[in-house]
């Protein structure tokens, strides 16, 4: 083994300690910038010449300058990173939602509703009070109107969100495919693009922190993003992201789709993921809560106070249902009267009765009207010819002397009472002078159309038998709040918003422990990365020193061959 060879192995020692120290040096510049991952010199030994025994080795190369990741871990971290931004994303629209309920406070649903039902209760010992009914009732009706319209438009915020987030996550695909076509150029050979596969990995973080992917890496370095089993990106074509707004039933649906065929995707997790199901979740059941609630508290106080009376009964009363001509002809449970299918609340099998006296208060007919909705023909076999229809209830009563009975232009039952006569309605188990709005305090059919009606008459009394009781109606009412209703499952009106009310409060703190714990399970997972792909400053500083007194060394054996190179030419 000659000098010279001793000369060029020293001289290899310098280039991969001075490559070295460029790494360290790169390594220890972005100590602490955000998702920059360790590189390390990867140092081989060059073998020596087969046809020289003597030549032991050629010395030492840096072969390569890899990315110190574990990829296993990494994918975990994204995963990790979509459900704490789901669960964070649930958290804060279960709490904004518990701030438009606002329950436990005096100006929640729960108060609303007790103090219009305790109006009623007072009206019992009170004179005049009808005013306050009136008021308390337009209270809660604009209650229950301003909640459904701020859920609403929370649930617009959340679309907003949806829209701008998916928007967002198909620029960060883009990102990627180019990224993906960029690393296929520059790692021709063994070279690592080691700081575009960093700005790769940034960016599919924070794709992941918009929706859960799944990251498989090709052969050519590059990466393929999948939704479920579904390709998004394929090498270097993004297939896009769209959203499709799907009517289902009465529900309008949000999804993300592809672009590039309308294929769903399954997002469940990420923002995205979050958002979905909090708007699909949450704001569209308290939505429908609210809705049924409003219209069983329209049909239920109706139903009491179509059949109240004052103690000078009724000379004229008309319903506010405006029935189409063609409907008033069909039967009330056919499914083909649309102006009675599409009402959240229905008449049954039942009768009503109406009381007819007169200027002297002599009683001069009592008539029950029968409500046939069985959905039976008189043949016993199912159908509706038979059932009875807006028109056979407009007939009957007409039909009652001293009764005119009609439908005005816009379709409503008018029922007026003959000069020198007075009625009064009683014992409706049909619930149709409800359902038509007949003598109602209420009108309108959910939140979004409840209101105490313009022309309203506050009946207080009510007819039990042949008896007058001053204040029937205003006692049935103020128990009303804490009556089962078949409606609403067996629950009072009460119960059944405090339950909805808890409900969400127990989701709100279901969310906060899973949002805290996915928190901390992100965070176990970021220090882990951080323990293998992080830079240690100490370490570092370890590699400085190494590659300083490699080099030193490698310098000092050239010194040194010189002089015995030197030597030998003097001996010449």
């Amino acid at each position: 083994m000659s000098l010279s060879a001793t000369m060029q192995i020293a001289r290899s020692a310098l280039i991969t300690s001075q490559l070295g120290l460029q790494v360290t040096a790169q390594n220890m510049a972005n100590a602490a910038t955000p998702g920059y991952t360790r590189q390390i010199a990867m140092l081989q030994a060059l073998r020596g010449r087969s046809s020289d025994p003597y030549q032991i080795g050629q010395g030492v190369a840096i072969q390569d300058v890899r990315r110190q990741i574990d990829e296993a871990l990494q994918r975990r971290l994204w995963n990790s990173n979509s459900d704490e931004y789901s669960s964070a994303q649930q958290l804060n629209v279960l709490s904004q939602l518990e701030t438009i309920l606002n329950e436990g406070t005096e100006f929640d649903m729960s108060t609303q509703l007790s103090s219009f039902f305790n109006s009623w209760t007072e009206a019992t010992t009170l004179l005049d009070s009808e005013p306050n009914i009136i008021n308390q009732g337009t209270t809660l009706s604009s209650y229950i109107r301003n909640m459904q319209s701020d859920l609403i438009g929370q649930r617009e915020q959340l679309e907003e969100q949806i829209d701008a987030q998916v928007l967002r996550a198909d620029s960060i695909l883009d990102e990627i495919a180019s990224i993906n076509e960029v690393i296929a150029v520059n790692e021709i050979g063994d070279a690592e693009a080691t700081g575009l596969r960093d700005r790769r990995d940034q960016i599919v973080t924070e794709l992941a922190q918009l929706m859960d992917v799944t990251v498989v890496e090709t052969n050519s370095g590059g990466y393929d993003i999948y939704s479920g089993s579904t390709p998004i990106i394929q090498g270097t074509n993004n297939r896009g992201l769209q959203i499709s707004r799907v009517t289902e039933g009465d529900t309008l649906t949000v999804r993300v789709e592809l672009a590039a065929d309308s294929t769903p995707l399954p997002i469940t997790s990420g923002s995205i993921g979050g958002l979905l199901t909090s708007r699909d979740g949450a704001i569209d059941a308290t939505l429908e809560k609210l809705d049924t609630l409003a219209a069983q508290l329209i049909f239920e106080v109706n139903r009491l106070h179509s059949t109240g009376t004052n103690e000078d009964w009724l000379t004229s009363s008309s319903g506010t249902l405006q029935i189409g001509a063609t409907d008033q002809l069909l039967a009330l449970n056919n499914p083909n009267n649309s102006t009675f299918a599409d009402l959240p609340f229905a008449a049954v099998n039942g009768s009503f009765v109406i009381t007819l006296k007169n200027d002297s208060g002599d009683i001069v007919s009592t008539q029950q009207i029968d409500i046939d909705l069985d959905g039976l023909t008189s043949a016993g076999v199912p159908g509706f010819s038979d059932d009875t229809s807006a028109e056979d209830i407009r007939a009957a009563l007409d039909g009652i002397e001293g009764i005119t009975a009609s439908f005005d232009p816009s379709g409503r039952l008018v029922i007026d009472a003959d000069p020198g006569f007075n009625y009064s309605f009683s014992e409706d188990t049909s619930g149709v002078l409800a359902t038509m709005g007949v003598n109602s305090f209420f009108e309108g059919t959910s939140a979004s159309t409840i209101g105490v009606r313009d022309d309203v008459n506050v009946m207080l009394g009510r007819m039990e038998g042949d008896q007058f009781i001053a204040n029937g109606t205003a006692l049935a009412m103020g128990n009303l709040a804490s009556e089962a209703t078949d409606g609403l499952g067996g629950l009072s009106i009460s119960k059944f918003w405090a339950r909805q009310a808890q409900d969400i409060a127990v989701k709100t703190s279901g969310a906060r422990t899973s949002a805290n714990a996915d928190r901390l399970v992100r965070e176990s997972l970021d220090g882990q990365r951080a323990a293998v792909s992080g830079v240690s400053i100490d370490e570092e500083s370890l590699n400085l020193i190494t590659y300083q007194r490699q080099y030193q060394a490698a310098a000092q054996v050239i010194t040194t061959a010189q002089q015995m190179f030197d030597t030998l030419l003097s001996l010449v």
